[in-house]
C-alpha cells in the first residue's frame, strides 16, 4: 500500500500546474501505484478555506478511497473544522502569516485530529522549531512537517529539533528532497517517523513517490515510509487492492 501524505487539487495564482484536476491526479495516481492520496484544495490554502474544503469533499467523494481530506483552517477566519469524514486538518503559516506556535490555532490542537502543515526552515512562521514548541504543549496530536523544513540545509537541524517529540512526523516532498536524503532521514529520526509526500499538484507525483521507490532503504523501511507510517498514525483500516499497477522498483545495477 503507497499513501500519499501531501497533495493537492486546484490552481495557485503565480505557479503553473498543467493540471489540476481530480481527474488528473487519479489518473497519475493508477499509473504510479499509489493507493491514496491526503488532499487539501488550494482554494481553501488561500483566498476561501469553507469553500475549497467543500470542493475537496466533493473530489473525495467522486473518487471513494482515493483521497483523504486534510480540511484548511484559517486561523484568522476561525474555519468551521469536521470531526469526521477527514484525515485532519491542513495549516499554512507562511501563506495565512500566522506562527505555528500561535494561540490562534489552538481550536485546531484541542480538536485533536492529526494536524499537516507547512514547514519551512528559517521561516519566521513555520520554523522547525515552532513545531517542536506546539508538540511540546500538544504531545497527543499527531503533527506532519510538511517538507522537513523545505531546504536542504535544515533538514538534520529539523530532525534534532524534533528528536524528543515522538508526534511529530517528517514529510519527504518537496523540490530539494533527494533519495539519499530520505535515506538519511530514516536513519537519523527512524524509520518509523518519515512519511512520502508528493505535494502534488503542485510537484510531479512520480517523481516524488520516485525518491522513496528507489531511496537507499531496505524493503522493511520503505513499507513504512511510503504508507505503514501514515496508516498506523490515521488509524486507517486495511485497504483492498484497487488493482493499480504494480510500484516502481530498483532495477538491476548497470
Amino acid at each position: 500500500m503507497i499513501l500519499d501524505a501531501h497533495g493537492h487539487v486546484g490552481t495557485w495564482p503565480d505557479f503553473l500546474i498543467p493540471d489540476p484536476t481530480p481527474d488528473g491526479l487519479v489518473a497519475v495516481m493508477d499509473a504510479t501505484g499509489v493507493t491514496a492520496m491526503g488532499i487539501s484544495h488550494l482554494l481553501a490554502v488561500g483566498a476561501d478555506a469553507v469553500r475549497g474544503n467543500e470542493l475537496a469533499m466533493e473530489a473525495a467523494a467522486r473518487f471513494p478511497g482515493r483521497f483523504g481530506v486534510w480540511q484548511v483552517f484559517n486561523p484568522h477566519h476561525r474555519t468551521p473544522l469536521a470531526r469526521t469524514g477527514v484525515w485532519g486538518v491542513k495549516l499554512h503559516p507562511d501563506v495565512h502569516l500566522c506562527r505555528l506556535d500561535d494561540p490562534l490555532y489552538d481550536p485546531v490542537w484541542d480538536l485533536g485530529l492529526p494536524v499537516l502543515s507547512h514547514g519551512q526552515t528559517g521561516s519566521p512562521w513555520s520554523d522547525p522549531e515552532q513545531f517542536a514548541a506546539v508538540a511540546a504543549r500538544h504531545p497527543g496530536v499527531p503533527l506532519i512537517m510538511g517538507h522537513t523544513g523545505l531546504w536542504q540545509y535544515g533538514f538534520a537541524r529539523a530532525v534534532r529539533l524534533v528528536a524528543d517529540h515522538p508526534s511529530v512526523y517528517l514529510d519527504t516532498c518537496g523540490s530539494k528532497m533527494t533519495g539519499r536524503w530520505i535515506a538519511r532521514l530514516a536513519e537519523l529520526a527512524g524509520p518509523e517517523r518519515v512519511v512520502f509526500g508528493s505535494d502534488a499538484c503542485f510537484l510531479d507525483l512520480r517523481t516524488g513517490y520516485g525518491r522513496v521507490a528507489l531511496a537507499p532503504l531496505t524493503a522493511a523501511d520503505r513499507a513504512l515510509v511510503q504508507g505503514g507510517n501514515l496508516a498506523r498514525l490515521l488509524r486507517l483500516p486495511p485497504v483492498a487492492d484497487p488493482g493499480l499497477r504494480p510500484p516502481l522498483q530498483k532495477g538491476p545495477a548497470q
